[in-house]
C-alpha cells in the first residue's frame, strides 16, 4: 500500500521541491509528481529509497490518509511546512484521543469582547494565567511548529469541531503569550485580533500604576497599550509550558509508553514529535526502550 498525501506531506515537511526529492532520493524528476498525485504507484524499492531520501520510515509513507486542517483563517496562512506541521499534530491528537479524556471545546460564542471572555472564565480583571494552560483547560490543542519553520507566524484552525493553535519556536516568552491571545481572538472570528489580545492580556481599567512585567507581556506591547507610562525593564524568563502535554506524557510513561514508542505508532521519528512539543514541555522527550503500552483503557486527564 502506498499513501500519495502521504509524500506530499512528508516531502513538504522536509521544505523540499519534487525535483529536490527527486535527486535526493535517485528517481526521475517527473516521476515524484506523478506518486503524489497518484497517476503513478512506485515500486517498494522506489517506496524504500523516497522514505530515505525524506528521513522518514516506509510506514509513514504506508499510513492512511493523513487528516487536513479545516477553515484556517486567513489571518497568517501557513506555509505548506507549517500546514503540513499541523497535519502531524491532529494525527497526533487523533492518536491521544482515543487513550485519553481531553478537555472538550468550549470557547465563548464568536465575536465575545475580551471583557466578556474574561468574565466566562472567570478572570475578573487580574493577569490572565499561563495563556497555554488556559486555552487547552477550554478545549483547544496547543502545539509547536517545528523550528525550522521559523518564518512562519503563529496560526491556528479547527479540524472536527477541535480548534487548535500552533505557536511560533522561537518566539520570546512574552511574544508567545501573546500570539496565544492573538490566537484566541482568531479563533473567535474576531477582525482584530491583536487589539483583541491587547484587552484581554491587558484590560484598561487596571492598567494605571503597573507596568508590563505584572501583565506578563513585552515592554513594547505595554508601550503601545498604555501609551504615556513609564515603564521598567524586565520580563518573562521562560515560555509558558504545557500542563495537559506534559501530564500525557507522564502517564504514558507510568502505563509503560515511552515516547519513542508513541513515535513508532505515528510512523514518526523521535524528532518529529519533539518538534510538536518544543517549549511546551520543559525538557526534550527521551526515547527511552522500546516498551509498549501496559494497558490500552482509556485515561482521565484531571484538571
Amino acid at each position: 500500500m502506498f499513501t500519495p498525501s502521504r509524500l506530499t506531506l512528508a516531502r513538504s515537511l522536509r521544505g523540499l521541491s519534487a525535483a529536490e526529492l527527486a535527486r535526493k532520493a535517485g528517481v526521475q524528476a517527473r516521476a515524484v509528481s506523478e506518486y503524489e498525485r497518484g497517476v503513478r504507484r512506485p515500486k517498494p524499492v522506489t517506496v524504500e529509497a523516497l522514505a530515505g531520501a525524506l528521513g522518514f520510515p516506509e510506514a509513514f509513507l504506508r499510513a492512511p490518509e493523513p487528516p487536513r486542517p479545516q477553515h484556517v483563517p486567513a489571518q497568517a496562512p501557513p506555509t505548506s511546512q507549517a500546514a503540513a506541521a499541523a497535519q502531524l499534530a491532529i494525527e497526533f491528537n487523533g492518536w491521544l484521543e482515543r487513550l485519553f479524556v481531553l478537555p472538550q471545546p468550549n470557547l465563548p460564542p464568536p465575536r465575545t469582547s475580551p471583557d466578556d471572555t474574561r468574565s466566562r472564565w472567570r478572570l475578573d480583571h487580574s493577569p490572565a494565567p499561563n495563556m497555554v494552560q488556559l486555552l487547552e483547560s477550554h478545549g483547544v490543542r496547543v502545539f509547536s511548529l517545528p523550528v525550522d519553520c521559523t518564518a512562519q507566524e503563529a496560526f491556528s484552525c479547527w479540524h472536527d469541531g477541535t480548534p487548535y493553535v500552533f505557536l511560533t519556536p522561537t518566539a520570546t516568552p512574552e511574544q508567545a503569550r501573546f500570539d496565544a491571545a492573538v490566537q484566541l481572538a482568531v479563533l473567535l472570528g474576531h477582525g482584530r485580533p491583536q487589539e483583541f489580545a491587547a484587552e484581554f492580556l491587558m484590560p484598561r481599567q487596571r492598567l494605571k500604576g503597573t507596568d508590563h512585567r505584572h501583565w506578563h507581556v513585552a515592554r513594547d506591547k505595554f508601550v503601545q497599550r498604555a501609551n504615556v507610562l513609564s515603564l521598567a525593564h524586565g520580563g518573562m524568563t521562560r515560555r509558558e509550558t504545557s500542563k495537559l502535554l506534559t501530564k500525557v506524557f507522564k502517564v504514558l510513561r507510568e502505563n509503560g509508553t515511552t515516547p519513542l514508542h508513541v513515535a513508532k505508532e505515528l510512523h514518526l521519528g523521535l524528532e518529529e514529535l519533539n518538534g510538536l512539543v518544543f517549549g511546551l514541555v520543559l525538557t526534550a522527550l527521551p526515547g527511552g526502550g522500546e516498551q509498549g503500552p501496559k494497558s490500552r483503557a482509556h485515561l482521565t486527564l484531571v484538571h
